[in-house]
């Protein structure tokens, strides 16, 4: 049976995963919020990570290093986020948040969680521990060794 169904279900993950960014994209953009919901993760997660690579950035963010660097190279004009070179390796790069990259992720945390809290309505706390434990299975199968 699960096999039959293998590609309904893989279809209603790509269409849930697209949809929950196209609604976070859209709510930032209603919000008048200067940022794609990519370039928020990235603000996000150097926020809770202070000093990054931009390699370790790309894999905490799951972008591939082409894309990443667009992302930042975007954000950097905006002032949010900034390169300094690494103290003992003049190669390495390493990424931090400005002055106004911290203040504008402490002021949208907020909002954005409530964006994100839409998806998350009417679930109960047994559906948040099967829906987690399926993602983590999902994800686990398709770790590379």
């Amino acid at each position: 049976m699960l096999k039959e169904n293998f590609n309904h279900y893989s279809l209603i993950l790509d269409q849930t995963a697209r949809r929950v960014k196209q609604y976070a994209q859209a709510s930032f953009s209603l919000n008048e919020i200067d940022l794609t919901v990519d370039q928020w993760a990235v603000l996000k997660t150097l926020y809770e990570n202070t000093d990054l690579t931009q390699k370790e950035l790309a894999d905490k963010c799951g972008k591939d290093q082409p894309t990443l660097t667009r992302i930042v190279d975007l954000i950097i004009k905006k002032d949010y986020i900034k390169r300094i070179e690494h103290p003992s390796d003049r190669r390495c790069l390493h990424l931090q948040l400005t002055e106004a990259g911290l203040k504008k992720v402490e002021d949208l945390a907020p909002t954005v969680s409530k964006f994100r809290e839409k998806a998350w309505e009417n679930l109960t706390k047994e559906d948040f521990e099967h829906f987690t434990r399926i993602l983590n299975k999902i994800y686990q199968n398709l770790e590379q060794k």
